[in-house]
C-alpha cells in the first residue's frame, strides 16, 4: 500500500503543481520541532520523498494554527501535546508556485506523551542528538532546527 501512495504522489505532484501554478491559491501550514528530556529532536521521514523532516502538515478549514499542529503530531507520530507550544516564527514559502505560508512552533521536553506511529505517510521516526542529525536532513529542516534553538534568528522564508 506504501508503494501505490509513493507512486500515486509522484503522478498527482505535477497536476497539483499546475494547480497551484494557475490558482495560487493561499495556503497555511505548520511543523513542530519536538524536543525530548534529552534535548534531541523528533524528525520523521516521509514515503513519498526523501530526507528527514520535522512533523507537521496543512491547517485544515475551521482549525487555528495550533489546533493544526496538535494533530499533526497526533496522526504522524503519536505525539499528544499536554504543555505550550512556542511560536518561533512564521514562514512564506513560493517554491513549486504555491503561496504558502508555515507557523513553526517548539515543544519544550516534557510536554507531550509519546506513542507509536499512526500514519502510512510516515515511513520513520525518531529523536536525534542535535549534534548528531541524520546525513539527509533537508537544509530548510536544519535551519528551522537552529532557529528553534536560539541559534539563528528566524528568517522570512522557508
Amino acid at each position: 500500500m506504501l508503494h501505490h501512495r509513493a507512486l500515486l504522489w509522484k503522478i498527482a505532484r505535477p497536476v497539483l503543481r499546475l494547480y497551484w501554478r494557475i490558482r495560487r491559491p493561499l495556503t497555511a501550514g505548520v511543523r513542530g520541532v519536538v524536543f525530548d528530556a534529552e534535548g534531541r529532536v523528533l524528525l520523521i521521514r516521509h514515503t513519498y520523498v526523501p530526507g528527514w523532516y520535522l512533523p507537521g502538515g496543512g491547517v485544515e478549514r475551521g482549525e487555528t494554527m495550533l489546533t493544526a499542529l496538535r494533530r499533526e503530531l497526533e496522526e504522524e507520530v503519536g505525539v499528544t501535546l499536554t504543555g505550550e507550544a512556542r511560536l518561533v516564527g512564521l514562514y512564506a514559502n513560493f517554491r513549486e508556485f504555491k503561496s504558502d505560508h508555515v507557523a513553526l512552533y517548539a515543544v519544550a521536553h516534557g510536554a507531550y506523551d509519546r506513542a507509536p506511529s499512526r500514519s502510512p505517510e510516515i515511513a520513520e521516526s525518531g529523536f536525534f542528538p542535535l549534534s548528531a542529525l541524520p546525513e539527509d536532513v533537508t537544509p530548510s529542516t536544519r535551519r528551522r532546527i537552529a532557529e528553534a534553538t536560539g541559534e539563528l534568528a528566524p528568517a522570512e522564508f522557508w
